[in-house]
Parts: C-alpha cells; structure tokens; sequence
C-alpha cells in the first residue's frame, strides 16, 4: 500500500486511513445492533460478544500464540451459538433491513377501507368492553399461527370482527388474523413473551401480543376486557392507551401508508 495513506505505526504496525475508517464502521455497526437489542433479553450477551471479540483482537495484535489458538478453534461454537441465541433479535433486523419502500411497493398489503374497518371495529370493542386481539400481517407469514385456528376468509368488516369478539360467540377466545384485505382465521394461538419489562398488570392478551410481535412483522392490535383499552404491539414493542386517531395513525405508519381524509369514522 503506498506510504501516503500511513497516518502512523503502533510499532512495526501500519495504521492508514483505511484501518481507522475500517474501525469507524465496525464501531458504528455494533453501536447500532445494540440500540436495535437495547432493552432485550439479549442486550447483556451482545455486551458480552462485544469484549469476546475485542480480547480475540487484542491477542492476535500482541501474538499471543494460545490465546489465539484457542479463540480460532471456537469460531464455529461461536457462530452456532449467536445464531442460536440472538435468533429472535436476527430475525427482526432482517425484516427491518427488507421493509423498504422499494420491496413495499411490489408487496400487496391491506387497503385503506381494510384498515378503517379495524380501526372501526378496534373502537367498538373498546366502548362494548369486549376483549380482543386482532393481528394485521405484514411482510413476513404466520402461516404456522394461522394453522391454530378457524379457518373464515372473509371480507375484513367492523360487524364481523365485533360479532366473533362476541363472548358468546365460540371463536371470541383467541386472536384474529388478517391478510390483505381477509379475515383469515379466529381463535389462533399466539406465543406469550417472556418479557420481564412487560408491566405486571397487563394480562395475557398483552403478552400474546407482545410475543408475536417479537417473532414476526405483524402488527398485533389489543383491546382490554377489562378496561376498554386499546393498544398496539409491533417490532416487539407496546404502545399503550391509544384512541381512535392515534391507533390509525399508527396502523397506517407501520405499512407506511398516509390516513384518507374521508375515512370511517367510529
């Protein structure tokens, strides 16, 4: 490499532009995987992994002949065990990575009049203190959720989804799942988070929510029976206490469409 691009040496050690702009990146790289898992379960053992690496580095800098060796023959321990660890956190950048506006707009999702009638139906259940738990997909399949329940492929309207979040109606116990612009089954099964932050007084219906959130790009709408609540769970996350304009707003923000001005109002 020409000498123009040498800033210094550390010893016998070249240290050019290239390097320090090789560091810039890794670093910010890191600096934005640990945002992305700060606040999971997997936050500590990225921390971990982080001074793994950086002790592997510093023997191989100081030619630390067993350090090295040993680090060389657990790099395939290594990358079984990251896969298998961060395997939840991996499978959410991912999606993060593929929900450009670019792939959206080759990928059909729910209409405007879909939406409205969730928002619709979301409100209805909030003022009848019917409980409820309704999962709009995105990009990524549930079909293995879907599979749990009662198959329906039905037009998405306010009526139906009110009448199946019936206590008296056999399918009220369970979650809905939407497609597109279809109902395509009732009474799933979805997975509870094992969250420690979720607050203590959220019930089951939260976790459920929250737990699908985190294996998936759904967005997982919740209304309490308990207290009339409507909240939102998507990218692992609670949005807690929404009314009618805050749930729409954020329901079209995450298939980053704009609200119509002539929506149905509730």
């Amino acid at each position: 490499m020409s000498s123009q691009f040498v800033l210094f040496y550390i010893g016998f050690i070249k240290v050019t532009v290239f390097d320090l702009l090789d560091i810039f990146v890794v670093s910010v790289i890191l600096y934005k995987l640990y945002l992305f898992i700060r606040g999971s379960r997997a936050a500590q053992m990225f921390v971990g992994l982080v001074l793994i690496l950086i002790v592997s580095f510093l023997t191989r800098l100081f030619n630390m002949s067993a350090m090295t060796w040993i680090f060389d023959n657990l790099k395939t321990v290594w990358t079984i065990a990251f896969v298998i660890i961060f395997q939840p956190e991996l499978r959410r950048m991912l999606i993060f990575i593929g929900q450009s506006r670019l792939i959206r707009y080759f990928v059909k999702v729910s209409s405007s009049k879909a939406f409205d009638e969730i928002v619709k139906a979301a409100i209805e259940l909030s003022n009848r203190r019917y409980g409820g738990l309704i999962v709009v997909t995105r990009d990524m399949g549930i079909k293995a959720i879907t599979e749990t329940g009662i198959q329906i492929q039905a037009e998405v309207t306010s009526p139906l989804i009110c009448s199946i979040f019936n206590p008296k109606s056999p399918l009220h116990d369970g979650a809905l799942i939407i497609k597109n612009d279809v109902i395509e089954a009732a009474k799933c099964i979805l997975p509870l988070s094992h969250d420690t932050n979720i607050e203590s007084h959220l019930g089951t219906r939260h976790r459920a929510a929250v737990g699908l959130a985190e294996e998936s790009d759904a967005v997982v709408i919740i209304v309490s029976e308990e207290t009339g609540k409507v909240s939102i769970a998507k990218e692992g996350r609670l949005i807690l206490d929404l009314d009618k304009d805050g749930l729409r707003n954020v329901l079209y923000n995450s298939f980053k469409m704009e609200p119509q001005p002539d929506a149905v109002t509730a």
